[in-house]
């Protein structure tokens, strides 16, 4: 019998609209105003902790929804944004610098939908608020790194190979190495050496007939400066990732430029200090031959350079490192056998190879492991950006027991939260080159308010035409439209709150507007042959069967064109271009679905198997 609908085709749509359904509720709560305070490295937040503050905003008068206490971090709701704000000002005055306290957004949803993974749609800077970096990063401290590395690895390389040298110096400003050998003898076993290890590297002898100049190509200029721009990329969306920040945007901008957007975070300090908390180790031997005090006077040997612990104590280290974090492929925080907490740390292939190489020799010595951040001072470049200062700290020195490999640990940590902090930020790794922010911007959460009012008021306005048109044109068609028109609308939220990384922007609410306009387009096609197939003669049950099977393939056509479009403008556009093609092209797909499937479901239930003299069309 024509038109009567199979049970898994009922239970497949009501199953799918089900699950969209519920997807999409945490839409309807509204989040709330937020206070996240999270203590820097060394610091921990506790009980005691939360016990306290929660008395002082009591003290002072300041209501508070809830708080909670997670992966020692601290979260605050309130009511308002007022109290949000109160209870900010209150805890800057009162925490000392080893915490930081952060305005944001936190979601709102029913712990029952929390439980399956429902949460609301990710809503971009220009909806939600937050804050927009322009930062530049240093090519000339990328470029000097690795002729240092280089440096290291062709002193190496040469002891293995047996080729004596006086010394190998780098400049690093004309992306040189100067090679002096001990015999003239030894220029042919380097040369070849050296064709092994690179063959892009420009090589000639100098007049004195011992010293080669090795001099790096464009290309391998050009290869350097592409990979610390993406590496810088990846670990900077590491680092917003590992600390928590929902929805970041970190892209490339021109050649040396990264822009990096982070929704929901309303104070650029503590963004600030997101971006400055990436960091990096470096390994040194302590130089134990030199004079301590001769060097605090100021009579430091020309191998070594003089650090401070973190207690303030002087330590004396080799201007040679060994390794640093760069080769750091995970780090893990724990305890060791007498119950302190300590990192672990794994190595790549080349890192372990350069820590086996200096630690071959050096069974019994202590090794140091150096913190390096680069901050931001009050100076001020030619270009107007802020001169980076690299900050450097001794966090522990350990004797060597035995050769080292891939894998060591770092022992004599302060705390347990400390360990878990620097494993986080050797996880996300090390900066090949500084980073320094050109240009910053907070967006209020009332702009993003305004933004959501005005683009719900656009589809709002925009469904109301077309439910209204389609009821009065098309009569009781019309209200089966209606009802997959409002079906289509809640599978696109529900898919915008399921797909990991879909972020909805101001242009992508565009693109919903558009899609509110689209999804009857198949309807129409599809009512319209159905008009031609009563005109023609054919009986109610036949023109709704022809009706749908012949506008298909003319629905087929037209969508899958525009899905193409979207999928190209997916492709090579970037930021709001995606955003628009995303919902675009999930526009599609459900309109698809809801005009053709649907509403046929609909059409057969009310209609179809029955002897009808003339439809309401």
């Amino acid at each position: 019998m024509l038109n009567k609908n199979s049970t898994w085709q009922v239970c497949m749509v009501i199953s799918l609209l089900l699950l969209a359904l519920v997807y999409a509720l945490p839409n309807l709560y509204p989040a709330d105003p937020a206070l996240s305070i999270s203590a820097t490295r060394g610091a921990k937040i506790s009980e005691h902790t939360q016990a306290q503050l929660s008395q002082t905003l009591q003290q002072a008068n300041i209501p508070v929804k809830a708080l909670q206490l997670q992966d020692g971090q601290l979260l605050l709701r309130f009511a308002d944004t007022e109290a949000q704000l109160q209870a900010q000002t209150l805890f800057n005055k009162t925490l000392d610098h080893n915490y930081v306290t952060a305005l944001s957004l936190a979601p709102a949803t029913p712990e029952w939908l929390a439980r399956i993974g429902a949460t609301p749609m990710k809503l971009g800077l220009d909806l939600r608020g937050g804050v927009h970096f322009l930062l530049a990063v240093d090519m000339q401290a990328a470029q000097q790194k690795h002729m240092n590395d280089l440096q290291q690895r062709l002193r190496v390389e040469m002891r293995q190979a047996d080729i004596r040298y006086r010394s190998v110096q780098a400049d690093p400003t004309h992306a040189q190495l100067q090679i002096a050998l001990r015999s003239a003898n030894d220029l042919p076993s380097l040369e070849s050496l050296l064709s092994k290890l690179d063959r892009q590297w420009l090589l000639s002898r100098a007049d004195d007939g011992v010293t080669l100049l090795l001099q790096l190509s464009e290309l391998q200029l050009k290869a350097l400066r592409e990979e610390a721009l993406e590496q810088n990329i990846t670990i900077l969306r590491n680092r917003v990732n590992e600390i928590g920040v929902a929805e970041p945007i970190v892209q490339r901008q021109g050649a040396d430029r990264i822009i990096v957007q982070l929704p929901g975070v309303q104070d650029t300090a503590q963004a600030k200090e997101i971006l400055g908390a990436t960091a990096s180790l470096e390994f040194r031997l302590v130089n134990t031959q030199a004079d301590l005090a001769a060097a605090l006077a100021g009579r430091v040997p020309a191998d070594a350079e003089l650090f401070q612990t973190r207690d303030g104590q002087p330590i004396l280290l080799e201007k040679r490192i060994m390794l640093t974090g760069d080769r750091i492929t995970d780090a893990s925080s724990g305890y060791d056998e007498y119950g302190m907490p300590q990192v672990s740390i794994m190595l790549d292939a080349q890192g372990g190879e350069l820590l086996s190489a200096g630690t071959k020799n050096a069974t019994g010595r202590r090794m140091a492991s150096v913190f390096v951040e680069y901050k931001a001072s009050a100076e001020r470049a030619e270009d107007g950006s802020a001169v980076l200062i690299k900050q450097q700290e001794v966090i522990n020195d350990a004797t060597i027991r035995m050769r080292l490999g891939h894998s060591f640990q770092i022992t004599g940590l302060s705390s347990s939260a400390e360990a878990q902090q620097l494993a986080s930020l050797l996880r996300a790794g090390a900066l090949i080159a500084p980073i320094q922010i050109l240009e910053e911007r907070s967006i209020g959460p009332s702009l993003g308010q305004e933004n959501i009012k005005l683009g719900m008021q656009a589809i709002s306005f925009g469904m109301l035409a077309v439910l209204l048109f389609m009821l009065v044109y098309y009569k009781g068609f019309g209200l089966v439209a209606n009802v997959a028109l409002l079906a289509n609308v809640v599978l696109l939220m529900g898919l915008l709150s399921m797909i990991p990384g879909a972020t909805l922007s101001l242009p992508g609410m565009a693109g919903i507007v558009l899609t509110v306009g689209m999804a009857v387009d198949a309807n129409v096609l599809i009512f319209e042959r159905i008009r031609e197939e009563l005109s023609a003669g054919r009986s109610v049950q036949q023109a709704i069967h022809e009706g749908y099977d012949r506008a298909f393939a003319t629905i087929a056509d037209s969508n899958i064109t525009t899905l193409l479009v979207a999928l190209i403008l997916f492709g090579i556009g970037t930021g709001p271009v995606k955003g628009f093609a995303i919902t675009l092209a999930l526009g599609i797909l459900t309109s698809i679905f809801t005009a053709v499937l649907c509403t046929r479901l609909l059409v057969n239930m009310i209609w179809g198997g029955r002897r009808v003299q003339s439809l309401s069309i």
